[in-house]
């Protein structure tokens, strides 16, 4: 490809930013250019570069060292003549939740010069686009995730720009949303012959685009077509089971042992990169193992370039974050039946039962307003029931709501942080908070610190943290008091794949203590590590039961082996097509 090939080209691209005391090198001398009329993946862990890049080629920083052009004008000195020209589309879109959605469209057509005569046409077409021509008037405020990501993404393609700049369009909206916004993002190249660069967390999108540039630490690892990433792992793949071992107790035994590049729960099995071709001689000598050889993945490549450069570390988590659940003799923690919740004629959460017991991973899923993080506030004792029966750790909410928040632990979808207080003025703040005093407030603030390798961060403000910290330090927190329950509410969202595999390696490490852990969740592949799963639609409960059984109820001749994702979506869009 030619300079005048590339509609975004790079050169030496260098920037740092300067915290206090710390200086943060986010781009050490970039160069990459990006093809017109496809989709172009910007890949890389939390902290990579990725957000500095996509404002640096809108024109909103300027590089310390460097170049970058965009639609063949500098995006330094042209920088205006840049943001008139193409779309950018940040991680915070900045909706006005107090407008409706036609007047949010107003605002931003306004913002970018778009002609009165034009706009009828130009709204008509992106609310079809984007499904939302039913909503024109519902505040902005009152949609869905997903639904505010489709409005934000229209009012960046009110002037229907060739190159539009999407920062991780896709975090924290539900698998529904995330394919909607990808036909969205298809049909613009397609019909429009629009240029996409997009940002990902969700690695199985790397593979619709047509390429991918690989970034870590400000730099690029690789560029190319994703297909060239998963080519260099044949024979390295394998699917390991074995008989009458749960998934994810394998996957502990497989995690970390010599020859293992990176090891999942997928399915009904563990799926394991190998360091080089062929089982590696020590896990093939583990006894009871089916092992079979599957086709590499994009994931699998992208991992193998991080762990050459971030080993992962062997020693197995040293969770000892949670007392004894309580409950009784049978086991059950958590028991909900008819459980409501209206917010005035809105029903929240409506009619759900619930049984969870002790030491249980139990997944609850559901499209973005479903009714899953007011079904956890009310479990947490942080929001009333309107009606039914909520006991948790033996306890009636109705009755000793303090009683049970004592015994448990939350972590929320915002990590519930002081971002104005560092890492350690936050550990004492929660340590104190939960009631802890004198030599334990000290223990528990050091075994914090030590498992989750804060001590770098320690005096660094909250805000200022790289998210997969802030998600180790919420965590942290949560665990302060040893509680019996852990809610997590989609705990992963926005965290890069290394920084999730870490996040689960400590939750199945409490679950084995005995810890009971109720988690919400946008990636199905991590459903896969719960025990359980409910699937929640419109405040209701659609189906329960282990993964196998939740993917069964999907299965078709056409897709006799469907993924959680697609039994997600089956279940989910069943009830809308019945209405």
């Amino acid at each position: 490809m030619t300079a005048s090939d590339a509609i975004l080209e790079a050169a030496g691209l260098t920037k740092a930013f300067a915290t206090g005391d710390r200086r943060t090198v986010a781009l050490d001398a970039v160069s990459l250019r990006v093809r017109p009329g496809v989709v172009t993946g910007l890949i890389g862990p939390d902290g990579a570069g990725k957000t500095t890049f996509m404002r640096l080629a809108a024109g909103l920083l300027a590089p310390d060292a460097g170049r970058i052009a965009a639609l063949g004008l500098d995006a330094t000195r042209d920088s205006l003549r840049v943001q008139a020209s193409l779309g950018y589309m940040p991680q915070r879109f900045g909706l006005y939740e107090d407008l409706s959605v036609a007047e949010n469209l107003a605002l931003y057509a306004d913002l970018q010069g778009v002609a009165p005569a034009e706009r009828p046409a130009r709204y008509a077409e992106l609310m079809h686009m984007t499904g939302l021509a039913p909503f024109t008037k519902r505040l902005a405020g009152r949609l869905s995730g997903g639904m505010k990501q489709k409005l934000g993404l229209a009012c960046t393609l009110l002037r229907a720009p060739r190159l539009l700049l999407l920062d991780e369009p896709t975090v924290g909206v539900d698998p529904v949303s995330r394919r909607e916004l990808w036909a969205i993002v298809e049909r613009l190249v397609r019909g429009e012959g629009m240029s996409v660069l997009l940002s990902t967390a969700y690695l199985d999108e790397a593979e619709r685009c047509a390429e991918v540039v690989m970034i870590h630490e400000g730099r690029i690892l690789e560029q190319g077509p994703p297909s060239a990433v998963s080519a260099r792992l044949a024979g390295r793949t394998w699917a390991v089971a074995r008989a009458g071992t749960r998934h994810r107790d394998l996957h502990a035994e497989l995690d970390g042992r010599p020859g293992v590049v990176d090891a999942l729960v997928q399915g009904e099995h563990v799926r394991l990169v190998a360091a080089a071709p062929g089982l590696p001689p020590d896990v093939a000598a583990m006894p009871g193992l089916a092992a079979r050889e599957v086709p590499p993945r994009f994931e699998d490549g992208f991992i193998d370039l991080l762990r050459q450069r971030q080993p992962a570390v062997a020693r197995a988590a040293r969770m000892d974050g949670g007392a004894a659940a309580a409950g009784a003799a049978d086991g059950v923690v958590i028991e909900v039946k008819g459980l409501h919740r209206r917010f005035g004629d809105f029903r929240a959460v409506d009619g759900v039962d619930l049984t969870v017991r002790r030491g249980e991973i139990f997944g609850l899923l559901g499209a973005n307003g479903a009714g899953k993080t007011t079904t956890f506030r009310i479990l947490c004792g942080l929001l009333p029931a309107s009606a039914g029966q909520v006991e948790v750790a033996g306890l009636d909410l109705r009755r000793a709501a303090s009683a049970a928040r004592a015994r448990i632990g939350y972590m929320s979808q915002k990590f519930s942080l002081y971002g104005n207080l560092d890492v350690a003025q936050n550990l004492a703040f929660f340590a104190a908070a939960y009631g802890l005093a004198g030599a334990e407030r000290a223990a528990r603030i050091a075994w914090a610190v030590e498992e989750f390798a804060l001590a770098e961060h320690a005096g660094q403000l909250a805000v200022d943290l790289p998210l997969g910290y802030k998600q180790r330090l919420a965590m942290a927190c949560a665990l302060m008091h040893r509680p019996e329950i852990l809610f997590l509410d989609e705990p992963t969202s926005g965290v890069d794949p290394l920084a999730r595999r870490e996040f689960w390696k400590r939750i199945n490490a409490l679950a084995r203590a005995g810890v009971t852990i109720l988690v919400t969740t946008h990636f199905m592949e991590e459903a896969e590590y719960c025990d359980r799963l409910a699937i929640m639609a419109a405040g209701r409960i659609l189906a329960t039961g282990e993964p196998a059984a939740i993917k069964a109820l999907a299965r078709t001749a056409a897709n006799p082996e469907p993924s959680l994702e697609d039994a997600f979506i089956a279940l989910v869009e069943r009830p809308a097509e019945a209405a």
